[in-house]
């Protein structure tokens, strides 16, 4: 039997024909070779799976009979995956040579660390940043470090972070066996949030790698009203789910304030669509919240890490 990859990049994938080639062809060219690369299709109905089976016959493809979403997706690829390292990339991006490399490097160097976190700049305004590393505030909200600023070497230190966006973000296959895969029930949005959270909560860390640097169109694929209701449902989630008890009463106020001024942003701004998908998605928080509290328990079990360390690694909100 062949030896497995050292690491596995898994792309999930829907009705994005336009972007794979973009993204595949990126992938040749990396200077990191043990490497494989798997597509997981979410039932495309574009030319997808013609386009990698004539173009791209390297890459293995796990073709789902149904979007079973981000997390579905990304976990099947996991679950087909070989590689120790396993790296999450969006199909709507292209990396830079070095990326993997740079990514593995990184997870060499920091035993202690299971995430890596790439920088990742717009693709269409390259000198951009959407995100250097993800942040948590102690209003609730995950942010991206360094949105929208540009790039003036401002994130240039390889440095810890809370998480790394799941659209170019390196996990340790045993952290994953430890503290579990991607949480279906998210489907779309904050499930590498989540992910992070019971990640930090076990006492593994992110390592932000600034050479790792990758290009990406912003929401290309899964934005809109659909990335509003997620995103308001899922923010809601991942507090219940992750957030321990000593934290909930040092920032219940500021989290609860945060939560109202979106609600009433989102009512200020009701005749637009994403703006109802956003209130929709918060009722839907809500109303799901007695399944969230339920998984609360065993997640907080496997905290190994003190709530001083916890608090240290939020960003505090202004």
């Amino acid at each position: 039997m062949n030896t497995p990859p050292r690491a596995s990049v898994i792309i999930p994938n829907w009705n994005g024909a336009r972007f794979l080639p973009t993204c595949l062809d990126a992938l040749r060219r990396q200077t990191f070779s043990d490497a494989e690369v798997i597509v997981v299709d979410n039932a495309s109905r574009d030319q997808s799976l013609q386009l990698l089976q004539q173009d791209y016959p390297e890459v293995r493809v796990v073709a789902l009979t149904e979007n079973r979403g981000f997390a579905g997706g990304v976990n099947a690829g996991i679950r087909a995956a070989r590689g120790e390292i396993l790296v999450l990339l969006n199909n709507d991006t292209e990396a830079e040579p070095g990326w993997l490399a740079a990514l593995v490097r990184a997870l060499d160097q920091h035993p202690e660390a299971g995430m890596a976190a790439s920088k990742m700049r717009l693709f269409d305004r390259r000198s951009h940043i959407h995100s250097a590393g993800d942040s948590f505030r102690t209003d609730g909200l995950p942010t991206n470090r360094g949105v929208w600023q540009e790039d003036r070497g401002q994130f240039d230190r390889e440095e810890y972070v809370f998480g790394g966006c799941g659209g170019a973000v390196a996990y340790r296959r045993r952290m994953l066996e430890e503290i579990g895969l991607l949480d279906e029930g998210f489907f779309l949005s904050c499930e590498d949030v989540d992910l992070a959270w019971r990640a930090q909560l076990a006492g593994w860390r992110c390592v932000f790698v600034p050479d790792a640097v990758v290009y990406h169109h912003l929401s290309a694929t899964g934005g809109g009203p659909i990335a509003s209701y997620y995103t308001g449902r899922n923010t809601i989630w991942v507090l219940a789910k992750d957030l321990p008890g000593p934290l909930w009463r040092r920032h219940w106020l500021a989290i609860v304030r945060a939560q109202l001024r979106i609600a009433w942003e989102a009512l200020r701004a009701f005749r637009g669509e994403a703006a109802r998908a956003r209130l929709r998605g918060q009722l839907a928080g809500l109303l799901g919240l007695p399944r969230v509290l339920r998984q609360r328990h065993a997640v907080q079990a496997t905290r190994r890490v003190s709530i001083e360390y916890l608090e240290s690694i939020l960003e505090h909100a202004q």
